[in-house]
C-alpha cells in the first residue's frame, strides 16, 4: 500500500509517498481503507522532534514510526475475528497514528465511530482539534456563564473550541487575523477580536479563562486580562508546565495544561454533535497525498484555517 514516511528527522523534504507492507487486522481490530487523513501540528513536532523530548518518545537517532498521520475518514474493508459491532462497508472516521496510509487497522472499542449520514470524509477529518478543544475547556472548567477568551480560533482547536463552548453556554471572544473574523463569529463567538488591530491585554477587559489554542501567547501577557482566580490554559510550550507548578502555590490566577489524551468518547461526542448539526467542520485545503510536502508546508505557514486534509483512494464520497 501507498504511505507517507520518512526515515530522518528535519524539514518537509524529508516525506516521500513510497509502497509499505498492508496491515493485517488483529482479532479485535478493523482493517480500513483510509479516503482522508490531515496534516496537524502535532505531525509537524513528531517529524521535526522538536522540541527534543519527542526523541524520547520517537527515537533518539531516527524515528521508529516512520509513518505520521492521526486522524482518519474512510471505509471497512475487513474485519478481526472476534469484532461484532462494525460491518464490512461501514463509513467510519477516528483516530489512530500511522494515519497517513491507505490503510490502517484500528480496534473496535478504540477511537472509532461510524460517520453520520451526508457527512463527506473530509468533512470527518475533525477529531484532533475537537479532542483537544474540549480537553482545553474541561481543564479551564468552562461552562454556562463563564467569560472565555480563545487566542488563535481559527485553527483546528481554535475554532471548535469556539462552537464546543458557545454550545455550552459560555460568552466567548474569540481573537483571530482580520480574513478569519467572520468565520469565527459564524461560528458562535459573541465578540471577535481582530489581533491584527487590537491587543486584547491593552482593551480593558477581563475574563475567567483565556485559552490560548496556538500556543503563541503566555500567560505573562495574558495575566492583567484574568480575574481574580482566573485561569490560563496552556496547549502548547514546555515552560507552561514548571508555570503550572509554580502558580498552582503561588498567586490567584494560574496556569493549567491540558495533559488528557484522546477518548472514545470523544468521538462519539463528535458523531452527536455533527450528526445534530451542533458542529461545523472547518476544512482549508485539501491535497492529494502525493502532495504531503506542499500541504505540509502551508501547516507551518501558520495561514492555515481549521483543517488540512489529505485525500487518497477516491474523494467527497
Amino acid at each position: 500500500m501507498r504511505a507517507v514516511v520518512h526515515d530522518r528527522y528535519g524539514p518537509p523534504q524529508v516525506l516521500r509517498v513510497d509502497e509499505v507492507e498492508r496491515p493485517r487486522p488483529k482479532d479485535d481490530e478493523v482493517l480500513v481503507r483510509v479516503h482522508a487523513t490531515t496534516v496537524t501540528r502535532t505531525d509537524i513536532h513528531m517529524r521535526q522532534a522538536r522540541p527534543f523530548v519527542w526523541r524520547f518518545m520517537l527515537g533518539l537517532r531516527r524515528p521508529r514510526r516512520r509513518i505520521l498521520g492521526l486522524e482518519f475518514a474512510g471505509v471497512v474493508e475487513q474485519l478481526g475475528a472476534a469484532v461484532t459491532q462494525l460491518e464490512v462497508g461501514d463509513r467510519v472516521f477516528g483516530l489512530r497514528n500511522g494515519s497517513h496510509a491507505e490503510y490502517v487497522c484500528v480496534r473496535e472499542q478504540g477511537l472509532i465511530a461510524r460517520m453520520p449520514d451526508g457527512l463527506s470524509f473530509e468533512q470527518a477529518c475533525v477529531c484532533d482539534g475537537m479532542s483537544q478543544g474540549l480537553g482545553g475547556l474541561r481543564t479551564g472548567r468552562v461552562g454556562p456563564g463563564t467569560r472565555l477568551l480563545v487566542y488563535g480560533a481559527s485553527g483546528s482547536l481554535g475554532t471548535a473550541a469556539v462552537q464546543l463552548a458557545a454550545d455550552l453556554g459560555a460568552h466567548v471572544t474569540a481573537v483571530c487575523n482580520e480574513k478569519n473574523v467572520e468565520l469565527v463569529r459564524s461560528l458562535g463567538a459573541h465578540e471577535v477580536i481582530d489581533y491584527e488591530h487590537e491587543d486584547f491585554t491593552k482593551n480593558g477587559e477581563t475574563y475567567d479563562v483565556v485559552l490560548d489554542a496556538v500556543g503563541k501567547h503566555s500567560f505573562l501577557r495574558s495575566r492583567a486580562s484574568l480575574v481574580p482566580g482566573g485561569l490560563y490554559v496552556a496547549t502548547d510550550r514546555l515552560y507552561n508546565f514548571p508555570l503550572a507548578f509554580l502558580t498552582r502555590w503561588f498567586g490567584g490566577k494560574k496556569v493549567v495544561f491540558e495533559v488528557r489524551g484522546h477518548k472514545r468518547e470523544d468521538v462519539e461526542l463528535l458523531r452527536e454533535l455533527l450528526e445534530a448539526g451542533r458542529y461545523r467542520p472547518v476544512i482549508d485545503r485539501t491535497y492529494p497525498l502525493e502532495e504531503v510536502v506542499e500541504a505540509t508546508r502551508y501547516v507551518e505557514s501558520w495561514q492555515k484555517t481549521g483543517n488540512v486534509v489529505l485525500t487518497l483512494n477516491g474523494v467527497g464520497t
